[in-house]
């Protein structure tokens, strides 16, 4: 696939790129390859007023968090990392969540949920929820009454939108605003022969990650799998983006259009020319400078008292 990607982009997508592919490799083998991509990477580390790393209590145990807190009394952003529901943690998303905090002027409460395949679906969407719980009920991030968003991305997105919708059925914390930054949405969207060639995420690659969250293949007709397929009436507001050159470009579009289609208020911005999870090259490009920017703003706005 001949993509017309801006030299600097060109150069960081070809840098990643060099690695096995995900549905190549075992997910071990996925988890230390996923480690060595990050040093590929410049990851300014921002100092935030207060950065700490926490326990979240959950009827599954106690759960790593760490939170970033750029002033005292701010409202509170749960962030959901990336990785195919397979990889990550902490240190993943921290560069981003750091940046996040400061430029929205939000907490930022990262949160190590449990991984598949050990812990398939719902284990991460429920831990996830019962974390945006904790947090509503004061915990000892925020206090009662303090504005709670959701976040995530790629599948710490669909994790979000999960929570976004298990708040609205079980009359859960009354989220504030759902970031949703790259999000798969529906675990059998159709796929083209364009998607197996996009850069950074292929089709097979989610795929993969699809075929280790799913305990069952029949779960991914679930709406919090699936949030696509949900009565999405009555969640909190939305801030999406999708980007150019993304295997889950539709899915994160549709699910834009299905929300505003029901009433929620979606604040929706594709970006031209640019690649999965972009916005955490916010430290080499430009361009996934001022769309971090951009998102910042917009959830300061969706938290404002």
């Amino acid at each position: 696939m001949d993509l017309r990607l801006e030299p600097r982009l060109r150069e960081i997508v070809e840098r990643l790129g060099s690695g096995p592919r995900l549905h190549t490799i075992t997910v071990a083998e996925a988890r230390a390859a996923s480690v060595t991509r990050r040093s590929l990477l410049q990851r300014p580390s921002e100092a935030v007023r207060r950065v700490e790393d926490l326990a979240v209590p959950t009827g599954a145990g106690p759960l790593r968090a760490r939170l970033y807190a750029p002033r005292d009394g701010a409202p509170v952003l749960l962030y959901l990392h990336g990785g195919a529901w397979v990889l990550g943690d902490l240190d993943g998303p921290d560069h981003l969540c750091r940046a996040l905090a400061n430029a929205s002027r939000c907490a930022v409460l990262s949160l190590d949920y449990p991984l598949a395949p050990e812990h398939p679906f719902p284990a991460a969407a429920e831990a996830a929820y019962e974390t945006a719980c904790w947090l509503a009920a004061g915990g000892s991030v925020a206090g009662r009454g303090v504005g709670i968003a959701v976040g995530g991305d790629s599948a710490g997105a669909n994790l979000a939108a999960a929570v976004a919708l298990m708040s609205r059925d079980r009359g859960g914390p009354p989220l504030r605003s759902q970031l949703l930054l790259f999000p798969p949405t529906d675990a059998n969207a159709p796929r083209s022969a364009a998607d197996e060639q996009q850069p950074l995420l292929t089709a097979a690659e989610m795929s993969w990650g699809w075929r280790h969250y799913l305990g069952r293949p029949e779960d991914g007709d679930h709406p919090y799998a699936s949030p696509l397929r949900a009565d999405t009436r009555g969640v909190a507001s939305a801030i999406i983006v999708t980007a150019e050159h993304d295997v889950l470009r539709a899915e994160g579009d549709a699910y834009a259009a299905r929300l505003r289609a029901a009433g929620v208020a979606v604040r929706h911005r594709s970006y031209p020319g640019m690649v999965h999870g972009f916005l955490g090259l916010f430290g080499e490009l430009p361009a996934a400078r001022r769309a971090l920017d951009d998102v910042a703003e917009a959830l300061r706005d969706a938290l404002a008292d």
